[in-house]
């Protein structure tokens, strides 16, 4: 159920969408996309090979396979998730899948700041809060995720997000988009060029 795919760029204030909960603790990144796929060039065919193996053991009873969550964007988890090897492919394939945002008890360390370079804000919760929306996700729940009071809304639910402070300043500026940074800094770059002794624009 991949969608089409549209990479954030610049700043990002607000995601909403439907949520899509996967339960249990520490899935690695090598069931979030499994080792044989990390062969590809590019990442643009990995979204529907994500939670490939868990997805063929299930037999279309995976979460990623469930016609409620088709076209969801918000991914809900429960605690250690992305742990195991450090392979930017799982979030990557995340991406591709659909998903622009994720909520969980807690997760590991380098996929939490491979989310952050490609513009995927985690957020933590406690797990019974966590918990409540995985229960209301099986119910079709969308959420409004404001970054900048780090806070969750739905129909009749509000929910308090923790996310690091460092962070949440660079998706409200645009910091985390290294490519959109140096496209908009293009002068600079240019003028900073000149300035180098060893480098010349006419060769």
């Amino acid at each position: 159920m991949t969608v089409d795919f549209f990479a954030p760029k610049g700043k990002i204030k607000i995601i909403k969408g439907r949520c899509i909960s996967l339960i249990g603790d520490d899935i690695d990144t090598d069931r979030i996309i499994p080792a044989r796929f990390l062969k590809c060039v590019t990442f643009d065919s990995l979204g529907s090979a994500v939670f490939e193996d868990d997805r063929k053991d299930l037999k279309g009873k995976h979460p990623f396979d469930l016609i409620i969550n088709k076209n969801s964007s918000i991914l809900i988890v429960n605690s250690n998730f992305g742990c195991g090897s450090s392979r930017e492919h799982a979030p990557q394939a995340l991406l591709r899948w659909g998903i622009r945002a994720i909520i969980g008890e807690s997760f590991a360390e380098i996929f939490y700041s491979n989310c952050l370079a490609i513009g995927i804000p985690c957020f933590t919760l406690d797990k019974i809060s966590i918990k409540t929306i995985q229960e209301k996700s099986e119910e079709g729940l969308i959420l409004d995720i404001d970054i900048s009071e780090a806070e969750a809304r739905g129909v009749d639910s509000k929910f308090k997000l923790e996310i690091r402070s460092s962070s949440k300043n660079m998706f409200l500026s645009g910091d985390w988009d290294a490519t959109s940074t140096l496209l908009n800094n293009s002068k600079l770059i240019e003028q900073k060029i000149t300035e180098l002794p060893y480098v010349s624009l006419n060769d």
